[in-house]
């Protein structure tokens, strides 16, 4: 499946502005299964453009306009290809007791020490565990039992909660939006001995999804010798071909889409932000225009391969329980 993604981010300052620094991290990453097939990034002052990487190798650009100036427009326009996948194929229909034996080693906790530790964003209040893992379960069932716990537990609703919102008030409110819905399942995936790194990227908006007119935000968690799969709690789904990825952190503090700095006297700014996200047929040229959307199917190929696992974990336990509770004559 293709994908056109429009980025958008108008800044309007009351009082001139005499120098300005912006980072942005919104491009797509590359991956096994994503390919950007063409990307623009443009800004209306004409300001240079640089790129590098942050610390985890993500690409961000950088915008130094060094004119005075009292509005400007960023606008980025990327073209994904995401390759379908089945993560269900991979994974365990039984309880694999070396799994846990593997997340609960010195060793293992060195290697993934990075997405085991709390941060200010992810501690949960007096270090209580709402969720704890039922090790009779497979590490993947457990996860995903996790996501429709926070779905189902929360709701989401914008505007109640910022960037700097603490587990302990979302909690408390019970609302919030996806980046506090992800920090939630990161630090109860973490106090369960499981790696799990904070995820931002854009979703696809034409299934009826919960998402912001920004980005959105999932986790991924490492299970041992399957990999790392992502988990989308404010919907309730494994992160699949819907789910555009571009970076990942310990928080949203290391994934933050735009950061920034101006010097002005300007006591009042206004910032617009908007984000589209088009499903378009492969065979279309890879050129940036308006395009009528082409309704994807991956949304109802993802609910039929997780139903499929439901049926398959269900029929593995049953057999499970036949064979204990059989006693040869």
């Amino acid at each position: 499946m293709d994908y056109i993604i429009k980025y958008r981010a108008e800044n309007k300052y009351e009082a001139q502005v005499n120098e300005a620094l912006w980072q942005f991290l919104i491009k797509p990453e590359e991956s096994a299964d994503q390919t950007i097939r063409a990307s623009e990034f443009t800004n209306s002052l004409g300001a240079a453009v640089e790129e590098s990487t942050n610390t985890y190798g993500f690409e961000i650009v950088r915008i130094h306009p060094k004119k005075p100036f009292t509005e400007i427009l960023f606008e980025a326009n990327y073209l994904v290809r995401k390759d379908q996948t089945n993560p269900f194929s991979a994974l365990d229909n039984v309880v694999n007791t070396e799994h846990y034996a593997a997340v609960e080693s010195l060793d293992f906790k060195i290697r993934y020490e990075r997405f085991l530790g709390s941060t200010e964003l992810t501690i949960l209040p007096s270090g209580k565990i709402p969720f704890i893992f039922d090790k009779q379960r497979s590490i993947f069932d457990n996860l995903q039992g996790l996501n429709t716990y926070i779905f189902k537990n929360f709701q989401f609703k914008q505007q109640v909660t910022t960037v700097t919102t603490t587990l302990e008030e979302f909690i408390n409110q019970g609302q919030g939006v996806c980046q506090d819905f992800t920090h939630l399942f990161v630090a109860i995936a973490r106090a369960n001995n499981i790696p799990a790194r904070y995820t931002s990227g854009y979703l696809h908006q034409g299934n009826g999804y919960f998402e912001e007119s920004q980005m959105h935000a999932w986790a991924e968690c490492y299970i041992p010798e399957k990999g790392w799969l992502g988990f989308d709690p404010a919907n309730d789904l494994i992160a699949l071909q819907n789910h555009i990825k571009v970076a990942h952190g310990k928080d949203y503090n290391d994934c933050a889409p735009i950061k920034g700095v101006i010097f002005s006297n300007s006591a009042k700014n206004d910032t617009n932000y908007t984000v589209e996200v088009i499903a378009r047929k492969e065979s279309e040229p890879d050129v940036f225009h308006p395009l009528q959307e082409f309704e994807p199917l991956p949304f109802k190929q993802q609910l039929d391969m997780q139903l499929q696992w439901q049926q398959q974990q269900q029929q593995q336990q049953e057999q499970q329980k036949q064979q204990q509770t059989y006693t040869p004559s």
